[in-house]
């Protein structure tokens, strides 16, 4: 079925996930849309990302996709279960991928979780990774500085990474093998990340493995793209298109991206 496969996130950050379902899965097309005007939701409060949550995916819903994807951890602890429940097309949260492959990578079960305000306040990652293994002793910092940094494309300079390790120095002390970067804008940090915390610690993001999430429903419904020519991706944004452009040219390798802006409700 060719038909697209939504992807949803507060801004660029779920182009990390959206990267890997394209490497993984190139017959699909994706229809993505980041909230960049109302960037971040972590500081936000719960019912309002739910809300905001819902206005995209109603929006890709109109669009006739196939398969929708919360690309924004903040998104799937807010309003994964709402639209699991009430949409009828699958459903698919960043949290438990990550949640997966960390407890795969990580030999002492000691697991620190990078989130946002948000993400850390739901305490959803220490629950679906105490889900796996009851006994994982989990460690979360949220880290309100980094969403800023990757959605104004300052990501790659010295000040980001200082920011990364002032940030980071609030860990100092706790023990742990594997971080769990539970944002997907995080990824674009990694390096600077992976720099601080050292070669003894395993950093991943979700995005991976929601892709191979994303794989087996499209198998387990008989959905997979049949098309033989590679498809088109359209990309949504409600806020700068420029920024916008230059991070999926530059995250993406796509020169000339199909950029859309999109207005949602005030109220």
């Amino acid at each position: 079925m060719n038909a697209p496969i939504g992807v949803i996130d507060s801004g660029v950050g779920g182009l990390t996930v959206a990267k890997e379902i394209m490497k993984l899965l190139p017959n699909e097309q994706i229809y993505y849309v980041g909230d960049n005007a109302r960037c971040p939701y972590g500081p936000r409060p719960i019912a309002e990302v739910r809300k905001y949550t819902w206005q995209m995916a109603t929006a890709l819903m109109q669009k006739n996709i196939k398969m929708l994807v919360i690309a924004c951890n903040t998104a799937t602890a807010a309003a994964l279960n709402s639209l699991q429940k009430n949409l009828p097309i699958p459903v698919i949260g960043v949290i438990f991928p990550g949640a997966r492959a960390a407890i795969t990578s990580s030999s002492t079960k000691e697991i620190a979780v990078l989130g946002t305000l948000g993400t850390v306040k739901s305490g959803a990652y220490e629950k679906a990774i105490k889900s796996l293994v009851s006994s994982s002793h989990v460690v979360q910092l949220a880290c309100p500085k980094f969403v800023p940094l990757v959605e104004s494309d300052e990501y790659e300079g010295e000040f980001a990474r200082e920011m990364v390790r002032e940030t980071l120095s609030e860990l100092e002390g706790e023990s742990f093998d594997t971080a769990i970067l539970g944002c997907t804008h995080y990824p674009l940090l990694q390096g600077f990340i992976e720099e601080v915390f050292g070669k003894g610690v395993h950093v991943l993001s979700s995005a991976e493995e929601t892709a191979k999430d994303v794989e087996r429903h499209l198998e387990y419904i008989k959905q997979r793209a049949t098309r033989t020519k590679p498809p088109v991706h359209h990309f949504y944004t409600s806020g700068s298109t420029p920024i916008f452009t230059t991070i999926i040219q530059k995250w993406l390798g796509i020169e000339e991206p199909l950029i859309h802006s999109i207005r949602f409700p005030k109220t």
